[in-house]
């Protein structure tokens, strides 16, 4: 989701299981969730075909820049448990990459280790109620720039060492996916695969700084030695997946998978082009869908790419848990919300999600 402006403020303008084509059950508290690339699809322990269906949450990329906390809103077992009540199996986290390293001036109170720790515990927790965590770099910065806001790409001061730590700190976890930038708005393909000097342009000034290639990323995570599957999200805000194959990094763990994001108003937002683009990619390699969801308040265009990608085995999860009520305050239209409280009641964007999650759990 492509947040912008203040860290502090959540309005933003975008950005179960299923086991070989039939529907699960969800997701059992206390199992221990486990995910893995196998050809084009993903498997679990048993080496059952599965698809990730889930929801983003939200908070964990700005919240700490203010000083005060972590995350927007509760992430306890109650909370956890809500989510899980929608039949879902996977939660999208996004991350900040100056938080978790302790960087440029946050303050350390939920900075570094205290960041760290917060996220290792929210992760446990959606570990015991069965759920599949993906850790996503949603914002990072060059230099002594605040990571407040999203960059055109992943930056090579610091972005490989926050991949290398996470990646250390999680190899253990085959419930752990890592997400290894949120929205590339680059618009060359080599520079995404092996990085380059860009710009990042905001309110009239101009920072030129060195990207991380996907490459150099994929080589952080694996000289660690974790083996966890790795999402990668094309150009245009990751909607744009055309070459996704040709410039596809080396990998020895061969565990690629691809991070699609689709809104009402992005880039690939019609079925000719899911037909011509991401269904042949879902051929391939297996796509997830790291974000799915419209504005206006309402579900018509969620409502139309979930069929089309339930055909197609491809795994999505809508953006965001987060509420339009106390103490998050986000909008149904803009964030896109999808809840009005956290304990789990839908707004009437979310109610799409969360019926079309529970006729595939029921079917």
């Amino acid at each position: 989701m492509r947040r912008i402006s203040s860290a502090l403020v959540p309005i933003v303008i975008a950005s179960a299981a299923m086991l070989g084509g039939q529907a699960a059950p969800a997701a059992a508290a206390g199992a221990k969730p486990y995910v893995a690339v196998s050809g084009n699809h993903l498997i679990n322990a048993s080496g059952d075909t599965i698809r990730l269906l889930g929801v983003d949450r939200s908070g964990s990329e700005y919240m700490c820049l203010g000083g005060s906390g972590v995350f927007d809103g509760p992430v306890n077992g109650k909370a956890v448990k809500a989510m899980a009540a929608w039949h879902i199996n996977a939660v999208r986290v996004p991350l900040n990459e100056d938080c978790w390293l302790g960087i440029n001036g946050v303050s350390p109170e939920v900075s570094g280790a205290a960041y760290q720790k917060a996220i290792k515990r929210y992760v446990q927790t959606l570990r015991s109620h069965g759920l599949i965590a993906i850790l996503d770099l949603h914002w990072a910065a060059p230099g002594t720039e605040l990571a407040d806001s999203q960059w055109p790409m992943a930056d090579a001061d610091h972005a490989p060492a926050f991949w290398s730590s996470v990646a250390k700190t999680f190899a253990a976890d085959h419930g752990v996916i890592f997400d290894l930038f949120n929205e590339p708005y680059i618009s060359s393909w080599p520079c995404w695969l092996e990085g380059c000097t860009t710009s990042y342009e905001d309110a009239g000034t101009s920072v030129s700084f060195q990207t991380a290639g996907m490459q150099s990323l994929v080589n952080a995570v694996r000289a660690t030695g974790a083996k966890n599957v790795v999402m990668l999200g094309g150009l245009q805000w990751a909607s744009d997946e055309s070459e996704w194959l040709k410039y596809e990094p080396s990998d020895p763990a061969h565990q690629l998978a691809v991070s699609f994001h689709t809104y009402n108003f992005s880039g690939c937002n019609e079925a000719s082009c899911w037909n011509s683009t991401i269904a042949p990619l879902a051929e391939k390699v297996p796509v997830i869908t790291g974000e799915l969801g419209e504005n206006g308040c309402t579900d018509t265009y969620i409502d139309k790419y979930m069929p089309w990608a339930d055909a197609h085995r491809i795994s999505y999860l809508g953006w965001t848990w987060n509420s339009t009520g106390p103490p998050s305050n986000w909008s149904c239209s803009e964030g896109p919300a999808l809840i009005t409280t956290y304990e789990g009641v839908p707004t009437a964007f979310g109610v799409g999600l969360k019926e079309h999650l529970a006729a595939l759990a029921g079917a």
